[in-house]
């Protein structure tokens, strides 16, 4: 059955509905993605005070919930797909004395030291894996180093980290979902303000999040997003096995948190302790977002992958379900609707991939534009800065993301060209290797 959509008036508007349009463009107004469910009167409120009126999707409402006072902690019923979900809100983080960042350096000569940063990571990880393997105690100090550099890189400019991680290959899987966590969680914590040594802790958290792995059996690993409920309880025993592998490591208190709470759900329903709200240490809580995220979009090569802007716009519509609200907005404001390393079309047909994305245009990202109208591959590359070509256009004249590819879409392997732009000359082949 189709969705059939009605104008209202934002006055009329109720908790539940769903609303997939503006009577103004989306970058113009605070809203992190396109299209979203009312879950809170502070929702209505900030609709009226940008619009006057707005579209809604009629089939896609949800029922109305009570609610308590700003700022107090409550519990509602949210219903979906014929199943019922605990919503829990709590006061908006507070982190102590953030941290700004500001970009010190361009991609270009950020990519050259990340090359070599993933590789030495990966390698790290495969030995300690390997130690684990054996029963043996791990030496962390190269993954802890390695943790440093990565932290510092992402400090230094955030895209070049993403755009390795979505577009560099990997020997195997749990590397690769490892590192990419960990990039997801550094990402966000930037832009959480958290310092430098709490990002250490983040990173290397992260990167040993999986350990626990190990000790599954094969078939469990291999079926991991479609367990039976027997298999399922084998499979939530990780995180403590890899807690326990860990103990006696010599890791900090905050790092082993991040592995033992990175399964932990806001509203109680993840493990192993089913923990909610407040209870679930921060970097806990960023660490299982990105790696929830990273699980959406690089799932084992047996799952079907998800877009990162549908990854996106599910991550939303849990906000306070499994995930704390706030957060979730600081982490699509830090990565973008469409993150670094997207494949997307555009609304004349050209197509590329996203190189990074100014949070105050969330919709305009820099796109290097890898084909033609009629899909024909360039002979080189251009990047093309969304928000500077839309400056000043009509509504009918803009260039916009008409929509984001699947990941390894034919003939949009960025490492084939050259990039030509006022910002970008240079080869990607040569920086990253072909």
């Amino acid at each position: 059955m189709g969705v059939s959509q009605k104008k209202i008036a934002v006055h009329d508007l109720e908790i539940g509905m769903f609303v997939s349009d503006l009577d103004r463009p989306w970058h113009q107004t605070p809203f992190p993605i396109q299209g979203f469910h009312i879950r809170s009167q502070d929702d209505i409120r900030s609709l009226v005070s940008h619009c006057k009126w707005v579209i809604i999707d009629v089939a896609e409402v949800r029922e109305a919930v009570e609610h308590s006072k700003p700022g107090k902690r409550f519990n509602r019923q949210v219903r979906r797909s014929g199943r019922e979900r605990d919503v829990v809100q709590l006061p908006p983080l507070n982190i102590k004395e953030p941290v700004r960042y500001e970009e010190v350096t361009t991609m270009k000569k950020e990519l050259r030291v990340s090359k070599k940063l993933m590789m030495d990571a990966e390698a790290s990880l495969h030995r300690v894996f390997e130690t684990i393997r054996q029963h043996d105690t791990p030496d962390l100090r190269d993954v802890a180093i390695v943790t440093q550099k990565m932290v510092s890189s992402v400090v230094r400019n955030p895209n070049a980290m993403l755009w390795l991680s979505r577009t560099r290959q990997h020997d195997d899987y749990t590397y690769r979902h490892s590192l990419n966590t960990a990039i997801w969680a550094l990402v966000c914590g930037r832009q959480l303000g958290l310092n430098e040594g709490l990002l250490n802790h983040l990173g290397l958290g992260c990167l040993l999040s999986q350990v626990g792995k190990l000790d599954l059996p094969a078939h469990i690993l291999r079926n991991e997003g479609k367990l039976d409920a027997e298999d399922f309880s084998v499979y939530r025993t990780y995180v403590d096995r890899g807690a326990a592998r860990l103990a006696d490591s010599g890791l900090s208190r905050a790092v082993l948190s991040v592995v033992q709470g990175h399964r932990e759900r806001h509203n109680g329903s993840g493990f192993p302790e089913g923990i909610r709200g407040d209870r679930i240490p921060l970097l806990a809580k960023v660490a299982g977002l990105a790696e929830y995220f990273e699980t959406l979009i690089g799932p084992r090569s047996s799952a079907e992958p998800m877009t990162p802007a549908r990854a996106v716009t599910l991550l939303y519509d849990m906000r306070n379900i499994e995930f704390q609200e706030d957060l979730v907005e600081q982490f699509i404001q830090a990565i973008g609707i469409y993150p670094t390393g997207s494949l997307v079309e555009l609304n004349d047909g050209q197509r590329g991939i996203v190189v990074s994305h100014a949070p105050e245009r969330r919709l305009w990202p820099k796109v290097m534009v890898m084909t033609d109208r009629a899909h024909r591959p360039l002979k080189s590359a251009r990047i093309v800065d969304l928000a500077k070509y839309n400056e000043g256009r009509g509504t009918g004249e803009t260039l916009t993301v008409a929509e984001c590819l699947p990941h390894g879409t034919e003939g949009l392997n960025p490492e084939h060209y050259d990039v030509t732009g006022a910002e970008f000359r240079w080869n990607l082949s040569r920086i990253v290797g072909a």
